[in-house]
């Protein structure tokens, strides 16, 4: 068992971000504008002002204090050291320039690459997908083999048609492990990117339920149980998880966990770990 826990956490790392082997690429690679999320209004392209020369954050242990909680939620599921060290060998963007535009190019489509290998990974890690395990298997090595090409041949692939192929798989993963339980008939009515923003589902019984791509906004999800539930995409910024139990919940991701709200009652699938600000109090 240990051995199987630990070859799952180095599967697990491959999917996490590593800055220190970053060349800092989603501080410079993506867009964001000022909201909530972000202090500032930042163009794709341009360093934020808060990348060092060394392609460290200045604010990094401060981010939701200085107004980035959009950075300090965001997960490019390994694709910053992916493409800095693997795609363009060690060579940055600041000592060869001429790489630059390209490499920000490169990087969003990476992490889109990298981000299905992470939920084909976890589909192949489930007892139930295994009548799709040869279809799920050969879709990660086809996924795999895309990282693993050059600069330009990545700029010319086709994301959005290898995604329905994934995305195919991955549903049918979803309809084999939540047919383990009977889904709260009175939830029959939510449906993929259903609006429940702010909704009431405190104490909630949502056990295998498609909450595939849900918009949970600051919903009260206080004791809720969301076993068995699909969680691909949902949106849980500012989300209550006081207490809910979403163990044996499947492609849940820790960027989703560190937008919500949560306590020490809240019970999180063993891969992911519970937010540090969760217990940080405000004076």
């Amino acid at each position: 068992m240990s051995n199987q826990l630990t070859k799952n956490d180095n599967i697990l790392n491959q999917f996490r971000a590593d800055c220190e082997n970053c060349f800092g690429l989603c501080c410079v690679a993506l867009p964001y504008a000022k909201s909530a999320d972000f202090a500032i209004d930042k163009d794709a392209g341009t360093p934020c002002q808060n990348l060092q020369s060394d392609y460290r954050c200045s604010i990094h242990k401060n981010l939701r204090k200085n107004g980035f909680r959009g950075c300090a939620v965001y997960e490019c599921f390994g694709a910053g050291q992916k493409v800095s060290q693997v795609t363009y060998s060690g060579n940055d963007w600041r000592n060869y320039p001429e790489l630059s535009k390209e490499m920000f190019e490169v990087y969003p489509i990476m992490q889109q690459l990298q981000e299905m290998l992470c939920y084909l990974n976890e589909a192949l890690s489930l007892e139930e997908a295994q009548p799709i395990y040869k279809d799920l298997h050969a879709a990660l090595e086809e996924t795999e083999f895309l990282t693993n090409l050059s600069p330009k041949s990545i700029l010319g692939l086709n994301v959005p048609a290898h995604r329905a192929i994934v995305n195919n798989l991955l549903q049918q993963t979803s309809e084999l492990v939540r047919a383990q339980v009977s889904p709260n008939k009175n939830l029959k009515k939510i449906r993929k990117g259903s609006d429940l923003i702010g909704a009431d589902l405190r104490g909630a019984d949502l056990r295998g339920t498609d909450l595939r791509g849900v918009l949970l906004i600051a919903a009260d999800l206080r004791q809720a149980d969301m076993r068995m539930t699909d969680l691909i995409g949902a949106d849980f910024r500012d989300a209550d998880l006081s207490g809910a139990n979403l163990t044996g919940s499947i492609f849940l991701t820790q960027a989703q966990i560190n937008s919500a709200k949560g306590d020490h009652n809240t019970k999180l699938p063993p891969s992911l770990h519970t937010p540090h600000h969760w217990f940080k109090v405000s004076k």
